[in-house]
């Protein structure tokens, strides 16, 4: 027999989540601080930037499948869900209400689960505003102070587990192995892509790589998902499952009837730059016609596949540059209104499944790419470069690529995972230069250097 859900959001008083929120309700403050340690509770979901966002605990409900029909397979369980729960929602706001975490696999073919949970507790926090959302589904209804007191013992957890270790090494004593190609292997590859692009077969290719972290001890995930929301706050820090990371870019964001999703493609390692960093990124990938030419088939390929369920559609002339800690990127700033049919919106999984996956991590054309891909990686991305994030009864949802990220196979093992956009002028060397600095806010959060 199926479970009954039932939910309550309700706004969370500040003061119970500890001095920092206490002494600046008291001092008539903004509510707004970082949710960041509560990431310290173990197998926390999240899904956090600048401090804000949703991080929740335990699972109410799930959903797994696999194969081409994981999108669609999710969707009919998540409608399924949202007919039958019983949702009261104090507060309404996105994010607030009946809520799932999900990540799904990159491929069709991969053995990977793609997943969707629906949390059995949820805080959240946008533009200063807090709530918490409990979801029972053993038949009992959710209390105010059935939640509060969840949330209590789960921060006592927090400090007694990891709780006071901000910016500390996730692992000890790791070492780096190669994947599934090593680098000449993987740089053969690049140039076998290069190669088919010059013969006409497709005008871009994204080839990933692999590499194994493996300790003496066990990792901590807490500690990876802290130092990745600390050093990396203008992304979004995820956590669902074993899959840990913090990705600059956004596959889709549905706020009501509005859609957004920033396109990055073409990339400078902040390590080459010189001393005087002034216009060096700009001079260096907007001058580009490598750069630029990657970055145009990523726009123009999440524009053509968004644009049949927008009444408009608009993105800049230009793109601009993104200034992370490890690199920069061209990126590009998409804005949709979406189209109504028949009275109803797109789901944010109908998006997701349509946009998925982008020329910036498959390429263009997109069914020779994958098959491209799949020849010459010799590897099962799992969830890297697959959607990743949340949606809301209401029809909103915030779901990236899962970028700059990795999977945690085992107490002691961590697998990261990088790519790189091939196109007709790209070097085997300096594609492989560009796949460390992609690992490198991976291989910081786990206190290894490349």
């Amino acid at each position: 027999m199926t479970a009954s859900l039932a939910t309550l959001t309700t706004l969370l008083d500040p003061t119970l989540l500890g001095p920092p929120y206490a002494n600046a309700a008291r001092a008539g403050a903004s509510s707004t601080q970082p949710l960041d340690f509560l990431l310290d509770v173990p197998d926390a979901y999240c899904w956090i930037r600048r401090g804000e966002g949703l991080v929740a605990f335990g699972s109410a409900l799930s959903f797994r499948g696999t194969g081409p029909e994981r999108f669609a397979e999710a969707e009919e369980w998540w409608k399924r869900q949202r007919a039958r729960a019983q949702v009261t929602d104090d507060v309404r706001l996105p994010g607030t209400g009946l809520l799932a975490f999900g990540s799904f696999a990159f491929s069709k073919t991969s053995g990977h689960p793609s997943q969707l949970d629906i949390p059995h507790l949820v805080v959240g926090c946008a533009d200063g505003q807090l709530w918490l959302t409990l979801t029972q589904s053993d038949g009992t209804t959710p209390t105010t102070a059935a939640a509060h007191t969840l949330l209590q013992d789960l921060l006592a957890s927090a400090g007694s587990a990891d709780g006071g270790q901000d910016n500390q090494p996730a692992g000890s004593r790791g070492q780096i192995r190669g994947g599934s190609l090593d680098e000449q292997e993987w740089m053969r590859a690049v140039a076998a892509g290069v190669q088919a692009i010059e013969g006409g077969e497709l005008q871009k290719v994204v080839l990933a790589r692999d590499i194994v972290a493996a300790f003496d001890s066990p990792v901590s995930r807490p500690r990876i998902l802290r130092n990745l929301a600390d050093r990396y706050s203008e992304c979004w820090t995820y956590g669902v499952g074993n899959l840990v990371g913090s990705t600059p870019e956004i596959l889709i964001k549905v706020d009501g009837t509005t859609a957004q999703a920033r396109v990055l493609a073409g990339t400078l390692d902040r390590k080459t730059a010189p001393d005087n960093e002034d216009g060096y990124a700009r001079s260096v990938l907007a001058g580009s016609e490598k750069q630029r030419q990657e970055h145009e088939f990523a726009v123009r390929s999440l524009t053509r596949q968004l644009a049949p369920f927008a009444t408009d559609l608009s993105f800049p002339a230009e793109p601009f540059i993104l200034e992370l800690p490890n690199v920069w990127h061209l990126a590009s700033d998409v804005l949709a209104e979406l189209a109504g049919v028949e009275g109803h919106l797109p789901t944010p999984l109908a998006l997701v499944e349509a946009l998925h996956p982008t020329a910036a991590v498959c390429g263009t054309p997109r069914t020779e790419a994958g098959e491209l891909i799949r020849r010459l990686e010799k590897l099962d991305r799992g969830p890297y470069a697959g959607p990743v994030g949340w949606l809301d009864g209401a029809g909103n949802g915030e779901w990236g690529i899962a970028l700059r990220g990795a999977v945690i196979e085992d107490e002691t093992t961590v697998r990261l995972y990088a790519g790189c956009g091939i196109v007709e002028a790209s070097d085997p060397a300096a594609e492989l230069a560009e796949t460390w600095a992609k690992f490198r806010p991976m291989l910081q959060a786990l206190g290894l250097q490349p």
